[in-house]
């Protein structure tokens, strides 16, 4: 009797878990997941990202679900994992995404009509180092091993200027390292470089600290720029159905044109439009992998 019931249990168990996964993609038992890859401010992109979710959820009559993991890779990890379904995700995690699991980029992030940045090279103003060969023997900090303009490119550069860093960290986001710099953690640190506003004002990295420390500016100084990167991309799982990855897609372009989109959308990742993309987009990426000597996974590693 007892094997009975235990048996009895365990199809009841099976069936509850079949019925949870064969609920249709955006019911309220299986919401669409959608990732931000935590590169700055992780409560700014909480909330932002909570305006985001309920307008998904109300344009497309879909249940959604936005998260901001601890790291990119575990945007990456949870492309895989089928967790998430949909990211703003990092061009080298990108590379790493559709290396790995077939992830499929659609749309470009747009940067008052720009669809490339580059990384920069930051020092503090009071350092003395006025050239990057001055960073050999140096306290140096990285964003993300999967971060492209704070760390691929970074790393490329050195490599190739022969410059040999005496210790190296990884803060995480790209305003940690500007604080980093900031307080003199470091002595320089790498981050990513978009070009100032028409009337000057700075829209790299140190953008992010202008609030906390109006004198962000003065204190950190640019000392190199790496080579253009394209634009972050919007992600798909591979799998997930044709028709809506369009409705996804569409409803983000209708939305960055909207006066709340568009406060969302800047204070999320810097992104005035949205532009088309396909995997071919990111081929420099590889290119710059190939120098290197690796592939994404080998380089995250």
């Amino acid at each position: 009797m007892k094997t009975f019931k235990t048996c009895a249990l365990l199809l009841v168990f099976a069936f509850l878990g079949c019925t949870k996964n064969s609920a249709d993609l955006g019911s309220k038992e299986n919401p669409i997941k959608f990732y931000l890859v935590p590169a700055q401010d992780v409560l700014t992109l909480v909330e932002q990202g909570k305006v985001l979710q309920k307008y998904l959820s109300a344009e497309l009559g879909l249940e959604f679900r936005i998260e901001v993991p601890s790291s990119y890779v575990a945007v990456v990890e949870a492309m895989g994992s089928k967790r998430a379904d949909v990211a703003i995700l990092n061009t080298l995690g990108y590379v790493l995404a559709n290396e790995k699991y077939g992830a499929e980029a659609k749309l470009k992030l747009m940067n008052r009509g720009r669809d490339s940045y580059s990384g920069q090279i930051i020092v503090h103003a009071s350092s003395g180092i006025k050239d990057i060969h001055q960073l050999n023997g140096k306290r140096f900090a990285f964003v993300d091993p999967a971060s492209t303009s704070g760390y691929l490119l970074p790393s490329r550069l050195f490599k190739k200027e022969n410059v040999k860093l005496k210790e190296t960290i990884f803060a995480g986001k790209h305003d940690s390292v500007v604080l980093a710099v900031y307080q003199k953690a470091v002595d320089a640190g790498a981050t990513f470089y978009t070009p100032p506003d028409d009337d000057g004002t700075p829209k790299d990295a140190r953008w992010i600290l202008r609030t906390q420390h109006p004198d962000v500016y003065e204190k950190v100084k640019i000392l190199q720029l790496t080579e253009a990167i394209p634009n972050d991309p919007v992600v798909f799982r591979k799998e997930m159905p044709e028709e809506l990855k369009v409705k996804i897609v569409e409803a983000l372009k209708k939305y960055i044109k909207t006066p709340e989109g568009g406060k969302v959308m800047m204070d999320l990742y810097h992104i005035t439009d949205f532009k088309e993309a396909t995997d071919a987009d990111y081929e420099p990426v590889r290119g710059y992998l190939k120098e290197l000597g690796k592939t994404a996974q080998d380089f995250i590693k």
